[in-house]
């Protein structure tokens, strides 16, 4: 292994199991609150969209910042389209539920469903990563070069 080599250690089996019940508690949740929400079907397309849209920008930031981390070239249009697109999400949630005629459980139900779904494809994508082949996980300087 030369000096600039990188080295990752796997994730334990514990916490990707833990990573992965927290992902699927999270969109279960949001989303039986969607199938029972007495909604027209359209409200119910905006909020599951919102959820679909906040998951793939979280996990795309969250490997945009892990790649630049490692040095892999990043553009920085993209980086801040990744940014944009996570804040644009929240915000499009936040706006939904303040204008909802829901009651404030309800409404914190779904905020804290969808934090927790955010939180928990970040940490999935890290886990995916840091269990792939040894050869991605690890980053020799002289092969960027």
């Amino acid at each position: 292994m030369s000096s600039n080599e990188k080295t990752y250690q796997k994730p334990t089996g514990a916490f990707v199991g833990a990573a992965w019940a927290a992902l699927l508690i999270g969109m279960l949740t949001y989303l039986a609150g969607l199938w029972n929400a007495s909604l027209p079907l359209n409200e119910k397309g905006y909020y599951f969209t919102i959820l679909l849209f906040g998951l793939f920008s979280a996990v795309s930031l969250q490997k945009s910042v892990r790649d630049r981390l490692e040095g892999i070239p990043v553009t920085g249009i993209y980086f801040g389209i990744c940014w944009f697109s996570l804040m644009a999400a929240i915000l499009l949630l936040t706006v939904g539920l303040w204008n909802a005629t829901f009651a404030l459980s309800e409404k914190g139900f779904y905020a804290m469903a969808y934090t927790l779904s955010l939180f928990a494809a970040v940490t999935v994508q890290k886990n995916v990563r840091d269990m792939g082949p040894k050869e991605s996980r690890m980053l020799d300087i002289d092969d960027i070069a």
